[in-house]
């Protein structure tokens, strides 16, 4: 495991783990058997910090009359975050965007009160304040060019919302280190473009200085599973060296 260096000021999460990586290294399945193996011994819940505008969509799809279409819309707006775009974004995409990382921090806050019930909190990805960009973990605004003074103001406060997620720092990163091409066999539905960009800046990411496991996601699954755990149990025991 290793430490790198950061500029922000950070407080120590000792009941949180996250789990980042490409899509397609992993994730999911090794997240989900983390809690299986740790919840016979104490309290473990999963949380998914990314962007969840998919599921945002779904919960207003079912609203009655202005649901489904607005679902659509959402998703619509959303998506353009994550594509190159040179287009300055409409007052309706800003919006959308800022409020998608407003939802994300409702959630880091709910991950806050579980640790605080002395749950140990396993998450699927965690927001970053290095790099914008949504499929980053990072800022959505501060992805986009743009001169209207409304994003500016949204982007600065989105900033803030970003350096504040930041500060509180994990207890151990474990990261799922693997290529694009292996990355688009697994999961032939993304963009092979969008998995490259992935693959190049995750492995850089700090989490502001995090306790960080890096591991590769073509290994032998048994294998990554069993480094995953002693390292879990490393840090819980003895805490973040």
């Amino acid at each position: 495991m290793k430490r790198s260096s950061s500029s922000l000021p950070h407080q120590l999460l000792p009941r949180v783990i996250a789990v980042i990586g490409c899509d397609g290294s992993g994730k999911s399945t090794l997240t989900d058997d983390l809690i299986k193996h740790l919840s016979d011994r104490e309290p473990v819940e999963w949380l998914y910090l990314g962007q969840s505008s998919g599921y945002i969509a779904e919960r207003i799809k079912n609203l009655p009359i202005i649901g489904p279409p607005f679902g659509r819309f959402l998703v619509r707006k959303a998506e353009r975050v994550n594509t190159r775009d040179d287009t300055p974004p409409g007052t309706a995409t800003t919006i959308v965007i800022y409020l998608l990382s407003r939802w994300r921090a409702h959630k880091f806050r709910r991950m806050l009160s579980m640790t605080r019930h002395g749950v140990l909190v396993i998450t699927d990805r965690y927001p970053q304040a290095e790099v914008p960009g949504f499929k980053f973990d990072g800022t959505g605004l501060g992805a986009i060019n743009t001169e209207s003074w409304l994003a500016r103001k949204l982007a600065a406060r989105e900033q803030k919302l970003y350096e504040w997620m930041a500060g509180h720092v994990p207890a151990l990163v474990i990261r799922l280190n693997i290529d694009a091409d292996t990355a688009h066999a697994r999961k032939p539905d993304h963009k092979l473009s969008t998995l490259r960009d992935k693959v190049a800046v995750i492995p850089k990411l700090h989490f502001n200085d995090a306790n960080i496991l890096d591991l590769d996601g073509r290994d032998p699954y048994e294998q990554v599973l069993d480094s995953a755990l002693h390292a879990i149990d490393t840090v819980i025991k003895t805490g973040p060296s």
